[in-house]
């Protein structure tokens, strides 16, 4: 219920007013039935306007921590999210992964559309990168098509830091449905698992004309976050040499 309240009344139109999306292939979606809609990830406002430009309600795996903030706004923040088809997912551990599967399947299982960031976090720099295999195992499990997604100018009205988006048109690209019916019961083949990933996330990139880095976002991010540590150490070094 709220689901809808948000979609075409509170939050869904001031959305589309922002960010006056350009939808391209939306009639790849299919109008019904249990499929997977996969995406490269790039701004945080990506999990709220996908939902309001897709006709059918789609359910995305969110990171624990927007469910777990302290006081009454992260209980707001909380409820907003679940409100809004979010299920969170702990991504730390080694039986995270596992628990992500086991939430999307279940979504799946009741003929829903899941939607899928395979990079597992927001580019931290605009590139896509490398796909974890997850959005693969529950792609085979399920027996489900996967649609391609690309989120085109979400990165520029809101990049990693900036609290409130800036308005800019955006494009919002679907690709034609990927079956990997060819691969059925090889769902725990881990060289199955990295090629239908890495097929899924070519179909993202030939749709959205990033830079591709054959490596993953949260590496990657990791070092730039280092570097940056390191420059602000170099900094503080040089200014106590110097006084």
């Amino acid at each position: 219920m709220f689901y809808q309240l948000l979609k075409h009344v509170l939050l869904g139109p001031l959305l589309r007013l922002l960010f006056r999306p350009r939808v391209e292939g939306l009639g790849h979606v299919p109008e019904e039935g249990a499929a997977i809609v996969a995406g490269n990830h790039l701004s945080f406002a990506d999990h709220f306007l996908m939902p309001a430009i897709l006709r059918r309600r789609i359910t995305f795996l969110a990171k624990a921590e927007y469910f777990t903030g302290p006081g009454l706004r992260g209980r707001l923040t909380a409820v907003f999210f679940r409100s809004a088809g979010q299920i969170p997912v702990d991504r730390s551990g080694r039986e995270a992964g596992q628990a992500a599967i086991r939430e999307g399947l279940g979504v799946l299982g009741r003929g829903e559309l899941l939607g899928i960031y395979p990079e597992g976090t927001r580019s931290h720099d605009g590139r896509l990168y490398k796909g974890k295999v997850g959005v693969a195992a529950m792609a085979l499990r399920a027996g489900v098509p996967v649609v391609p997604c690309a989120m085109i100018g979400t990165f520029e009205a809101q990049p990693p830091g900036q609290r409130f988006p800036s308005p800019r048109r955006v494009r919002i690209r679907f690709g034609e449905p990927l079956d990997f019916s060819r691969h059925a019961g090889l769902a725990d083949e881990k060289a199955v698992l990295r090629a239908v990933t890495d097929e899924i996330m070519t179909a993202v990139l030939a749709l959205s004309g990033q830079e591709y880095v054959d490596r993953y976002a949260a590496e990657a991010k990791a070092e730039e976050d280092e570097r940056r540590k390191e420059k602000r150490r170099a900094g503080v070094r040089h200014s106590n040499r110097a006084g």
